[in-house]
């Protein structure tokens, strides 16, 4: 289901009415409009046969006082009649209950009479509970499923709006946080979808089918009875806006949790090699402490309000008992002792709804609080997007014109004023120090982020004007950092593939090219060995050499390497780069590397320092002019002269 989108607000969340950030929830409750009705139905129906219990209970209570009483009256003159509630529910049948009242002058007679009438209202009071029970477990059904289909959809929503955004939204928000939002966050909103709106809708319906059998029998009696209620809501209402800031501070705490738990597992290597597990520990052991306290002073708000609620039900059953009972012994023929055992059933039929108004108040609260979070993400809109789709096929030309770039959260210029042309088919390299801006301008290539100043065409096309599902599917790109997925070799490698042709054959030719074939056939399992999170498994040369054949098996027109032969000896380095050069004819291809040796064979290379370039031209053009290229150059050949010595 679309996300309807809206403005982000930059005020605080607990000035805004409560259910303000829920109302993003109106078009899921819309699909399940009917499953919420037919649950409605249920609760009604639920209700229905709830208030007509006490009804029972006071005719069964009246019955025998009145069967007690007719034995004191003279043989002739005893009577007993047949409650209405009996006559209405059993009538119908075609029983004629009053003629067997008829013969009462014995006292057997009229025991057996009273047990006659008073044992077919208990089995009518186990008929209505048994309805009831029914009735509820549909209504739990219905509301309750509800909620999980929600849940479910509004998950896959989240999830769908992540793949969306921009490599600046990961960079300024944590894993943790992220996963704290479709999972915690979201939890939260289906308590307020599933139980808050069960037992509101409940609560609502019980209510007005109490008050009005209440005020049928006996309007001042029921006015005694609820004159807490009031009290009860302005309770509720002081106490909802300090429940909203506790349930906030909690989610906020609960995500710096989740955030330290997943850096802490992602770099278990990096600790366990410093020895500093005891400060990972420590760090765990603070945020868990300030989240104690933050959900600690939550449930102390829990803690006192329940109790409150309880106490001013509790008072509501002394009240009818003492009202009752003195108009009772005043002789008031509008009280009996049943009408008292009804009333006090009703008090405490409302006792759980109104006091599940404090619990419902908080997930509403907490719920809320939620929905700000993800309303927060949900309402972040991407920045890279695709403005047209002007070309049908990409051939692979690349152009800078003049491009500049500046990160947007730092404001590190990255790229200064580069301009350069690689024909289709044709190989750039980009070489340079460290933070020189290689990486940046592949980014670029891969429009993972978009120019600050120029422009860069593919195929002479604007590259914010050409569809970036065509232009992704078109790159084959090996990042500087090889991120392998918790599955097979086989899977990782076939990533990118639809499904179509033989995969495994694909996979195989694919894990040649990149070198790594006879590294995955010595595994146990070969293909189907898995690699763990993150590609832990495998070596930081496999890891990339399975990310090399990942990005070719799919054939791309343009090849993306950013350092991607780092981890691999000279040797390793020198067998793929000369598979690789089948693969490039036809393709565009650029080779980012501090190794000249993966470089020296492309058509064009460029020399990169702060962001600019500082020298380009074939490898044997740039060694003869003795500039940077040169020193690059003789670097590394003494690097390997040295790595060879020893």
């Amino acid at each position: 289901m679309g996300h309807v989108p809206g403005k982000r607000r930059k005020s605080s969340t607990f000035r805004s009415p409560l259910m303000r950030p829920l109302l993003k929830l109106n078009p899921y409750l819309a699909k399940y409009r009917w499953h919420l009705l037919l649950g409605t139905v249920f609760i009604a129906l639920s209700n229905l046969f709830a208030v007509y219990s006490p009804q029972v209970v006071r005719e069964a209570i009246d019955l025998i006082a009145q069967g007690i009483g007719q034995m004191q009256k003279p043989a002739a003159e005893r009577a007993l009649t047949v409650p209405e509630t009996l006559q209405l529910w059993v009538g119908w049948t075609g029983l004629d209950l009053q003629a067997g009242l008829k013969d009462l002058h014995t006292e057997d007679a009229m025991k057996a009479a009273v047990v006659r009438c008073a044992g077919t209202l208990g089995i009518l009071f186990l008929v209505f509970a048994l309805l009831k029970g029914f009735f509820m477990f549909l209504m739990r059904q219905t509301i309750i499923v509800v909620s999980r289909l929600i849940e479910y959809d509004l998950k896959n929503e989240i999830y769908t709006h992540y793949q969306q955004l921009d490599r600046a939204f990961y960079k300024r928000n944590s894993t943790g946080d992220l996963m704290n939002r479709i999972s915690e966050d979201v939890g939260k909103v289906r308590m307020y979808l599933g139980p808050a709106i069960m037992y509101t809708i409940n609560l609502v319906v019980l209510f007005v089918m109490c008050i009005g059998f209440m005020l049928t029998v006996n309007p001042e009696l029921t006015l005694w009875t609820l004159a807490p209620l009031p009290i009860m809501s302005i309770i509720i209402y002081k106490v909802s806006d300090v429940m909203n800031r506790r349930s906030m501070d909690v989610q906020v705490h609960q995500s710096r949790l989740s955030t330290l738990a997943q850096e802490s597992f992602s770099g278990i290597r990096v600790l366990k090699a410093y020895a500093k597990e005891r400060l990972a520990i420590d760090r765990f052991a603070s945020a868990a402490s300030d989240y104690r306290e933050k959900s600690m002073s939550q449930a102390r708000v829990d803690a006192l309000f329940m109790p409150a609620i309880m106490l001013l039900i509790g008072f509501s059953t002394v009240l009818t008992i003492f009202i009752g009972g003195r108009k009772l012994i005043a002789g008031d023929p509008t009280v009996s002792v049943g009408n008292i055992a009804e009333f006090v059933i009703y008090v405490n039929m409302l006792t759980w709804p109104f006091a599940s108004v404090g619990w419902v108040t908080s997930l509403v609260q907490q719920a809320s609080a939620s929905m700000v979070r993800i309303n927060e993400f949900l309402d972040t809109r991407p920045a890279i997007v695709t403005e047209a789709d002007d070309l049908p096929e990409v051939n692979g030309a690349i152009t800078f014109r003049d491009v500049s770039f500046t990160y947007p959260d730092t404001g590190i210029r990255a790229v200064d004023h580069v301009s350069f042309h690689v024909p289709a088919g044709g190989t750039l390299a980009i070489v340079g120090h460290t933070g020189s801006g290689k990486t940046t301008i592949a980014e670029l290539i891969g429009r993972v982020y978009d120019a600050t100043e120029g422009e860069v065409l593919i195929d002479g096309v604007p590259i914010r004007r050409i569809s970036m599902d065509r232009l992704r599917r078109s790159l084959g790109f090996v990042p500087q950092e090889t991120l392998l997925f918790s599955d097979s070799i086989r899977n990782n490698i076939a990533f990118r593939l639809d499904g179509d042709g033989d995969i495994d054959a694909r996979v195989v030719r694919a894990a040649r090219q990149a070198q790594v074939h006879g590294d995955i056939e010595g595994f146990p399992q070969g293909y189907d060995t898995q690699v763990g999170e993150r590609g832990i498994t495998l070596s930081g040369g496999q890891k990339q050499r399975v990310s090399i054949a990942r990005a070719i098996i799919a054939g791309p027109r343009i090849l993306l390497f950013d350092d991607a032969l780092s981890a691999v000896d000279t040797a390793t380095e020198e067998a793929i780069l000369r598979e690789l050069r089948t693969i490039m004819k036809g393709r565009t291809t650029v080779i980012i590397s501090h190794r000249i040796s993966a470089v020296r064979d492309a058509d064009h290379i460029l020399v990169l320092e702060h962001g600019r370039v500082v020298e380009e031209g074939e490898h044997a053009a740039l060694l003869g002019r003795k500039g940077r290229y040169a020193m690059l150059h003789e670097e590394q050949l003494l690097e390997e002269a040295r790595h060879n010595v020893v």
